[in-house]
């Protein structure tokens, strides 16, 4: 698309993991393709894994950073995938050494917006340089709605307990009934409040971000986060922008052969596809408990799932005899799967999820059937609640109310209830995941929300 006369040229610097450097750059395609200008701040090792999903390249330049060394962290890390969970605090510490580095690079390249994530710092860099600030957060509206809002922020930073918790954070909170939180969750909502990133409370680093910043946006669509950006654009005083749902863009790419001729063995809709998030290994007690859930349900089915805690791979966890009974009926696979060619496929119809961000889009604009199986963060569970209780488009699996743990009959009952579209729940989820992803993948649904998207951010200059 020709550039146009008020074309913007923004600076995207996200958060230094994987998860958040993919959703920036889905925006900055969406932005690219209306003839925007890019500037995307991207460790310098980095920028190979992405270059890939750079659809506007002669309008999205990837600017590289040099990710110092700090104590702590191996000499060639650069983002939280190159790192155990517990140095994620290094990772943040090097990344807020760049500060001199970023304003050096804004100074020279002057562009009129930044987005940006954790870094806390920017807003006033950004101020003093005449350019717009925008806090991007990839967590969903309804999440940091009830764990992070100014309200909630107000009753305590790493002091808050799990009896605040279960509460919403004020009155007017909206909708509180589908969110409800269960013992377990509540004790690690409690703890990752002490979670400090860089010497810094992770609430702290958000709400400073916050506070500071010209305005505040939010990947998502006010036909389903409505609520909850009315509700933050309260607390916040300043403007909330929605990007839109950045669904994913077709892939260009067939499906492997050997994935396409394993699928194309069973019933139309028949498979289950069961995919937990690359970043919560499970303990082996819950690995074993799922597949033996999965052979239960007698259908076919795919588990792309990370070997358990202390495990070097899948194989070593299988349950006993289980791999002569599935035979071919079954693929328990440890590696990386092309997950949106496997859930377009015909034949599969549940998706077993975690729940995290990106599964979820993807997860509502293809026909398969949900089963939520939320990992421990407070967004996977937040949005297990919305698409489970809110929406009505999946079914959750049952976990014990105090240690979390779930078992193989309840995986088996919540995929016969998605699967069996006879019963009264059964129907009521596909009726409903129907109409969300009409909505999703109608005529200029998303392209109306860049848009309006756009607009907001113009009327800040």
């Amino acid at each position: 698309m020709a550039e146009e006369a008020s074309s913007l040229h923004i600076a995207m610097c996200p958060w230094l993991a994987m998860g958040h450097l993919t959703p920036f750059l889905h925006l900055s395609n969406k932005l690219a393709n209306r003839g925007h200008r890019i500037s995307f701040f991207i460790p310098r090792r980095t920028i190979s894994k992405l270059q890939h999903l750079n659809l506007h390249p002669h309008l999205i330049t990837f600017i590289p950073i040099t990710v110092p060394h700090v104590h702590g962290l191996p000499h060639d890390a650069e983002t939280t995938a190159d790192v155990p969970f517990p140095s994620i605090t290094h990772i943040a510490t090097a990344m807020d050494l760049t500060q001199n580095d970023i304003e050096l690079l804004l100074k020279d390249l002057n562009p009129q917006i930044i987005l940006f994530d954790f870094q806390h710092w920017i807003p006033n860099i950004a101020r003093s340089h005449g350019i717009k600030s925008v806090m991007f957060i990839i967590i969903n509206p309804a999440t940091t709605a009830y764990f992070s809002s100014p309200a909630r922020i107000r009753q305590g930073r790493g002091d808050i307990t799990e009896a605040d918790l279960k509460k919403p954070p004020s009155p007017d909170f909206p909708d509180p009934s589908s969110i409800q939180l269960r013992a377990h969750e509540l004790r690690n909502a409690a703890a990752f409040r002490k979670l400090e990133l860089g010497g810094l409370l992770f609430y702290d680093r958000l709400g400073t971000g916050v506070a500071l910043s010209d305005a505040v946006a939010f990947k998502g669509c006010r036909e389903i986060e409505g609520p909850y950006v009315d509700y933050l654009e309260s607390q916040y005083k300043k403007p909330v922008f929605l990007s839109g749902p950045l669904l994913p863009e077709q892939p260009n790419t067939a499906l492997d052969e050997k994935w396409e001729s394993w699928l194309s063995q069973f019933k139309s809709g028949s498979v289950i596809y069961c995919a937990l998030g690359t970043e919560s290994p499970m303990d082996k007690n819950q690995v074993q408990e799922l597949l033996l859930g999965l052979e239960l349900t007698g259908f076919p089915f795919l588990a792309a799932i990370k070997p358990p805690k202390g495990y070097d791979s899948v194989e070593e966890s299988l349950p006993e005899g289980f791999k002569e009974r599935i035979k071919e009926r079954g693929v328990v696979h440890g590696g990386w799967v092309p997950q949106q060619l496997i859930l377009g496929h015909p034949n599969v119809g549940c998706f077993i999820t975690h729940c995290g961000a990106a599964s979820v889009t993807e997860a509502l604009v293809n026909e398969c059937q949900l089963v939520l199986l939320p990992g421990p963060y407070g967004d996977h569970v937040i949005n297990a609640r919305i698409l489970g209780k809110k929406l009505k488009v999946g079914v959750e699996v049952e976990k014990g109310e105090d240690d979390g743990l779930f078992n193989k009959e309840s995986v088996c009952h919540a995929v016969k209830i998605v699967m069996d579209g006879e019963n009264h729940v059964g129907r009521e989820v596909r009726e409903n995941h129907s109409k969300i992803r009409n909505l999703l993948l109608s005529n200029d649904f998303e392209s109306s929300c860049i848009d309006g998207f756009i607009i907001k951010l113009q009327n800040m200059l």
